[in-house]
């Protein structure tokens, strides 16, 4: 066994060589990782053997000759190998999403059925199929699974129990007990909010983004992430983020959590429905919040006054969250970032009138960058940055 220092100077030149060739635009040659870290050739190219024979580097055509000489040969992440499984049960869709390493969406798979009334035991079976339907089209492409990340819309205590998901109505459940139970065979896996992880999401979009933001997340709950200096902030039992039950008005309507007048009672997409006059079915086929923007967009009254309620409804506990937080910007995710044109003119003025830096620190409102399907991709891509930062630990994992 080798020494722990010359063990700990292996597991950083690992992850030098290749966070360097993560980062770069496009392939990079054996020259051009010695000139960026410094390290020897013999160090690089045996670094660079370990990391193309454990999969998580490839070679790529030559790169363009540069003087004379024959042209390098490229190094690239690897597009086959490991990658980071991300599931999601929400109240209307269980999906499942696998990342390579490069961060690109190799498998996407949805599944829409209303979850209230069924019990947590039937409901995780159902993602334990769909979680190994993604990792066999994973599989056909080359793809490992190294991780496994599962969103929910709920409390997740440091254990990963799900202390509590009313809008499913889930108490103390165990979703990596029943998930091993129904035979997923998921292996490493963690659990974690969805608005946790979609929040994580935006920030890793390779955006401009604002490195301190809340995420509100909304679905037929309301959720919110909240980031700090790049870091997500968990609250100290890692509770933090329920935006959807901060209290609009005290004498309300009566909210799932028990509670009355909580954000989510007057913004989650069946009350959008509901006082825009649409079917409160969200299984349709149809999409309900491409109708929703549809109607906006051609001027129906009781639509645009929806949106414009919910506007001022999440634009009040915005407010609340930057007085606490300090946080520059408000990302409207979910549902709600189809339905920014409408919704962010309200969320805009509740914030100017009700933070108490708006004269000299505004807050940006905006839309997120990343799609419906944030949640697992947030999870799926925290899979594969933990390779990133520690190849090592993956590739002991490999004969």
């Amino acid at each position: 066994m080798p020494p722990v220092n010359q063990r700990v100077l292996r597991e950083h030149h690992l992850a030098l060589v290749l966070r360097h060739v993560a980062s770069q635009p496009g392939p990079v040659s054996r020259a051009d990782l010695g000139a960026a870290t410094g390290l020897t050739r013999a160090t690089v190219s045996g670094i660079v053997d370990e990391l193309t024979a454990g999969g998580l580097l490839s070679e790529v055509d030559p790169l363009p000759r540069n003087g004379a000489g024959r042209p390098a040969t490229g190094l690239a992440l690897a597009t086959t190998g490991p990658a980071g499984l991300g599931l999601e049960v929400n109240v209307d869709y269980l999906a499942a999403a696998v990342l390579d390493l490069t961060g690109a969406t190799r498998v996407l798979c949805t599944r829409h059925r209303d979850q209230r009334g069924r019990s947590p035991r039937r409901v995780l079976a159902d993602l334990a199929k769909l979680a190994a339907q993604a990792a066999q089209q994973a599989a056909d492409e080359g793809l490992t699974v190294a991780g496994t990340v599962v969103g929910v819309p709920g409390l997740v205590g440091g254990d990963g129990l799900v202390r509590s998901a009313p809008n499913l109505g889930w108490r103390d459940v165990d979703v990596a007990g029943a998930l091993d139970a129904a035979g997923a065979g998921l292996g490493d896996l963690r659990v974690e909010n969805e608005a946790n992880l979609a929040a994580l999401a935006e920030l890793h979009a390779g955006t401009e983004a604002a490195p301190s933001f809340v995420y509100i997340s909304g679905e037929i709950g309301v959720g919110a992430g909240i980031v700090l200096d790049g870091r997500l902030l968990r609250g100290a039992r890692g509770y933090g983020g329920e935006i959807g039950h901060v209290t609009i008005r005290p004498d309300g309507p009566s909210c799932r959590c028990g509670s009355r007048g909580c954000l989510e009672t007057y913004t989650n997409l069946e009350v959008l429905l509901r006082d825009a006059g649409l079917p409160l079915s969200t299984e349709d086929v149809d999409d309900p919040v491409a109708r929703l923007a549809a109607q906006a967009q051609a001027g129906h009254a009781s639509t645009l006054a929806a949106l414009a309620q919910a506007g001022t409804a999440l634009g009040i506990a915005a407010a609340d969250v930057v007085n606490l937080v300090d946080v520059d910007t408000v990302v409207l995710g979910g549902v709600y970032a189809r339905l920014a044109p409408w919704l962010a003119a309200a969320v805009s003025q509740e914030l100017h009138a009700r933070t108490v830096t708006s004269a000299w620190a505004p807050v940006t409102v905006r839309a997120a960058v990343v799609g419906t399907h944030a949640a697992i991709v947030g999870g799926a891509g925290s899979v594969v940055r933990q390779i990133l930062e520690a190849p090592a630990t993956w590739l002991a994992r490999t004969p």
